[in-house]
């Protein structure tokens, strides 16, 4: 008589629960290690190449304006990199509409120096120089327009070039992060699942021993 699928079911998860049981307490840590070096290398093998690009602008006091304000308008324009209006400008020459275009450049804005960074990424390294170039350029011809009231105007300070090496994780550096990734929630798991309950031991008691015993023996003939 074969067990129906409900009895199968719980033998193997009772089977299971058994083999479990006879690993040692510290198997998920070794576990989650190679689970995520095996991760990280096929990510860092079958990952597609990115590349990245950077083209800088830098924003320049005019007339009697504060040098101190460049800085201030330096930030402002850093976060307008990515607005729409800005990416509308610029999608013509980056050759990606508005919805992919903001997923493929960055802006990085420093507190110490009035410098813009606009940094295009891509799966094609043409493509990559393209974006940065066309939103740094957008974004300077946005501040030429308000130039004369703001006192502030952007100038390109480096064109952005096309890269030579992608930037994807290799396969090695793939493997080493999965790894550290693994170990780190192997520690969570093991920090956090119940500890296995210390199995009772049974205290022996000596018995009387054998001068004990004739001695008692003794004082009963005494009496």
């Amino acid at each position: 008589m074969t067990d129906s699928p409900e009895q199968q079911r719980h033998i193997t998860v009772r089977r299971l629960r058994t083999v479990l049981a006879r690993l040692p307490h510290w198997w998920p840590l070794p576990f989650c290690v190679l689970i995520g070096t095996a991760s990280g290398l096929s990510y860092g093998a079958l990952a597609a190449d990115r590349y990245e690009a950077t083209s800088y602008a830098m924003a320049v006091a005019e007339g009697e304006t504060d040098p101190s304000a460049a800085l201030g308008y330096a930030q402002s324009y850093g976060r307008l990199t990515t607005s729409d209006a800005t990416l509308s400008y610029a999608q013509g020459a980056a050759g990606e509409p508005v919805r992919e275009l903001r997923s493929h450049v960055r802006s990085e804005t420093s507190p110490d120096s009035p410098m813009i960074a606009v940094t295009g990424t891509s799966e094609d390294r043409r493509k990559a120089a393209d974006i940065a170039n066309a939103v740094i350029e957008a974004v300077i011809v946005s501040s030429g327009h308000v130039a004369d009231d703001t006192g502030v105007k952007l100038i390109k300070f480096t064109h952005a070039m096309t890269p030579d090496r992608p930037v994807s994780p290799s396969v090695p550096l793939g493997g080493a992060v999965g790894a550290a990734t693994g170990g780190l929630l192997g520690g969570l798991v093991l920090l956090v699942r119940p500890r296995r309950a210390a199995r009772p031991v049974a205290a022996q008691v000596p018995g009387p021993t054998a001068e004990g015993g004739v001695a008692q023996d003794d004082r009963e003939l005494v009496r």
